[in-house]
């Protein structure tokens, strides 16, 4: 079985921690060890959360971890200068953004084929997708 397809779901919802503090707002995700991020006022925090959240998730089912469960609202214990704000992450949109971005690769050829294809006006990326697409005998991306 694809391990990267366990525990994988549409929507997640999570439990954030806004800490308010001068210099900004830290957001912290107590389910999540290591989902951090922090924004300069309210819109820009939550629109952080939710990346941060969408990103964490996204690798969390790419490396076929587990994904926990959220904590309830009532387990969550905040300072005065803190509160607790519901992240949402509807992934298929978030997925196909990710699987589709553009990766750079560095490839070698010879000199004198290099300065062939650049008179001809050659997109190497496109070529290279071509003869990938070709050889795996794929037309188009599959998820």
């Amino acid at each position: 079985m694809d391990k990267s397809k366990l525990n994988k779901k549409d929507r997640y919802m999570y439990p954030a921690i806004f800490d308010f503090a001068e210099d900004g707002i830290s957001v912290e995700f107590p389910d999540l060890p290591g989902c951090l991020t922090c924004g300069d006022n309210q819109e820009d925090a939550l629109m952080m959360a939710k990346e941060a959240l969408s990103l964490h998730l996204y690798g969390l089912e790419v490396d076929g971890d587990n994904i926990p469960d959220p904590s309830p609202l009532t387990n969550l214990n905040v300072q005065p200068n803190q509160v607790v704000v519901i992240i949402d992450a509807w992934m298929p949109p978030f997925r196909h953004e990710m699987e589709n971005k553009a990766v750079k690769k560095t490839l070698t050829i010879p000199k004198w084929l290099d300065d062939h294809a650049t008179q001809h006006k050659i997109n190497f990326s496109k070529v290279l997708q071509d003869a990938l697409k070709e050889i795996l005998g794929v037309d188009k991306h599959r998820l």
